[in-house]
């Protein structure tokens, strides 16, 4: 009876070794993705924010004066970089759309930022890359 047990332990142990790894690092790719679209929610809730605060009223040039359609989106697509690449993104691969749905920047209009990224996967079970995004809206203030 002995006999016929021997190397059972090693078999169950590489079992359950293998379903562990599994966990732990499907574990670490979802919490590693949460991060991301974290990272990218508030990258888009920081570019609504400037663009609310640099409305047509806004004094100022350069980074401190307006931005908007009449002024300089380019800005406020500069400011969701910057706080995307404080999280460790890949800034190259961001799709940022900014929006005036009421066509100008003054105070009281809408303005939609809508940021996507392609998640690159460290572990890839599946070969695809989930395309994580995020849209803030707000209203301009000044």
């Amino acid at each position: 009876m002995r006999a016929k047990q021997r190397g059972q332990v090693l078999v169950e142990f590489a079992i359950v070794a293998v379903i562990t790894i599994c966990i732990m690092l499907s574990v670490l790719e979802v919490s590693r993705m949460l991060l991301v679209y974290t990272t990218i929610a508030n990258s888009a809730r920081a570019g609504v924010r400037y663009a609310c605060l640099h409305g047509s009223t806004r004094t100022g040039s350069g980074v401190s004066g307006p931005s908007g359609p009449a002024g300089n989106p380019a800005q406020v697509v500069a400011v969701v970089k910057n706080f995307a690449s404080a999280g460790l993104l890949n800034t190259s691969n961001l799709v940022i759309t900014v929006t005036y749905p009421d066509g100008t920047n003054t105070p009281g209009d809408n303005v939609i930022v809508k940021v996507v990224y392609p998640y690159d996967a460290w572990i890839t079970y599946f070969p695809m890359t989930p395309r994580l995004g995020s849209s803030s809206q707000g209203i301009i203030a000044f």
